[in-house]
């Protein structure tokens, strides 16, 4: 009798152990690398956060970067990662309505659904956990 082409138990795959990593590593790419930017960058940070109106900018400019940083690295390294991914979706659309609200131009149009896409993928993190290549598995 042949054998299956394909594994027929429920124990994932290398492959499909190694995608929710994968995954966890293309989303906090961005935010990790938008904490980085506003560590170089503090006052043009501060400034633009100002300049949308909102109260508070030095605090909302720690916020950012506590949550963009600490996050990215929790998503990555898969550690309280429905918390984490719940923390960033929130953070996502917050964001979104905050800073790119203007869908007349074509740039914020583009930033704001990235933002509610990106928000849509941590909602599937927070569904379906961090997978097998995680702290969060380990625990």
């Amino acid at each position: 009798m042949a054998t299956a082409p394909f594994p027929t138990a429920a124990t994932p795959t290398n492959v499909q152990a190694a995608l929710p990593l994968v995954g966890r590593l293309g989303i906090a790419a961005i935010f990790l690398l938008s904490g980085l930017s506003k560590l170089a960058a503090p006052a043009a940070t501060i400034g633009y956060i100002a300049a949308s109106g909102l109260p508070l900018p030095q605090l909302g400019y720690a916020i950012a970067l506590l949550v963009e940083l600490v996050g990215g690295a929790a998503l990555v390294l898969g550690y309280r990662t429905r918390l984490v991914a719940a923390i960033l979706a929130a953070f996502s659309l917050a964001t979104a309505f905050a800073f790119h609200a203007a869908l007349g131009d074509q740039n914020q149009f583009i930033h704001f659904f990235k933002n509610i896409a990106m928000a849509g993928g941590l909602l599937q993190v927070v569904a379906f956990g961090a997978g097998t290549w995680s702290l969060d598995a380990r625990r």
